[in-house]
C-alpha cells in the first residue's frame, strides 16, 4: 500500500469530518494516537475536548449555544487496563463495556450501527490499541451505510499486529465535503509517523481546514512503560 502524506491528505480536504490515526512512532518505542473533530454547523463548532481521568470527553464551549447533544457530546477516549479506545461517538462506551466482559472489539461493535442523523448517516469509526509486555497491536472499525442506504450497516475491521515503526492508519467519516456527505471508502489510509509529538500535533492541526476545525487530541504512549503523554488542541481556546 502507498504511504500516504497525512499533511497532504488534510490540506487538500476541506471535511473529512471526524478522523482517527493510530501507528508507531518511527523510532519504535510509542504508540501513538490521533483524533480530530471537525463541524460546519453552530452546534457542531461548539465543542471542546477536556480531559476525563485517562480519556477525554467532549464539552460544549458555550452551554447557551447547545441545541442537540445526542451526537456530539461523548467520551472519544477511554482506557481499559492495557487497551486505549479511540471512537467517533458514543461507542466508545459500547466498545469499553464489552471488552471489560471479556467480548472482542468487533463483538462489542455488533449492537451498533452508524450514525442516526439521515441523510448523511455518518460512519461509526473506532479504534483499539494493545500495549503489553513491549508489543503493540492495534485495530480500526467502520461501521457505514450501505451506499447511503439505511436499511443495510455494511462492518469492516482491520487489524494490524505488530504495529511496523513509523507507519500508521488514517480513518475519516466522509470522503469529502458534500450533500449529503459521503461516507469513507476503502481501507484506512498508510500514513507516516514521526517521532516527535509536538511537530506530529502541530503539523495535524495546521494542515486541517481553518473554518471547520474545532479540537484535536494526540496521545504517544511509551510501549516499554505503558506511560503517556497528551495534548489536545482547543479552536474555542
Amino acid at each position: 500500500m502507498e504511504m500516504r502524506s497525512i499533511e497532504k491528505e488534510l490540506q487538500e480536504n476541506s471535511y473529512p469530518g471526524r478522523g482517527i490515526i493510530i501507528g508507531r512512532s518511527e523510532d519504535g518505542t510509542k504508540a501513538v494516537a490521533a483524533y480530530f473533530i471537525m463541524g460546519r454547523s453552530v452546534n457542531s463548532r461548539n465543542r471542546i475536548f477536556v480531559e476525563d481521568g485517562e480519556g477525554i470527553r467532549t464539552q460544549a464551549f458555550d452551554e447557551s449555544k447547545l441545541t442537540d447533544p445526542s451526537l456530539i457530546i461523548y467520551a472519544p477516549v477511554r482506557v481499559l487496563g492495557n487497551k486505549t479506545i479511540v471512537t467517533n461517538g458514543d461507542q466508545t462506551d459500547t466498545i469499553y463495556e464489552g471488552m471489560d466482559r471479556q467480548m472482542t472489539f468487533e463483538q462489542s461493535l455488533r449492537s451498533r450501527e452508524f450514525e442516526p442523523d439521515g441523510p448523511n448517516y455518518t460512519p461509526r469509526i473506532s479504534g483499539i490499541m494493545h500495549v503489553e509486555n513491549g508489543g503493540y497491536s492495534y485495530a480500526m472499525s467502520i461501521l457505514k451505510s450501505n451506499n447511503g442506504s439505511p436499511e443495510s450497516c455494511n462492518r469492516f475491521t482491520f487489524a494490524y499486529e505488530n504495529a511496523a515503526p513509523g507507519e500508521g492508519h488514517f480513518i475519516h467519516t466522509y470522503m469529502h465535503d458534500g450533500d449529503p456527505l459521503p461516507s469513507f471508502e476503502g481501507e484506512p489510509k498508510l500514513v507516516s509517523i514521526p517521532d516527535d509529538m509536538n511537530t506530529f500535533t502541530d503539523m495535524l492541526w495546521d494542515s486541517l481546514n481553518e473554518d471547520n476545525k474545532v479540537s484535536l487530541f494526540v496521545r504517544y504512549i511509551d510501549i516499554a512503560t505503558g506511560t503517556y503523554e497528551t495534548k489536545i488542541i482547543n479552536k474555542n481556546q
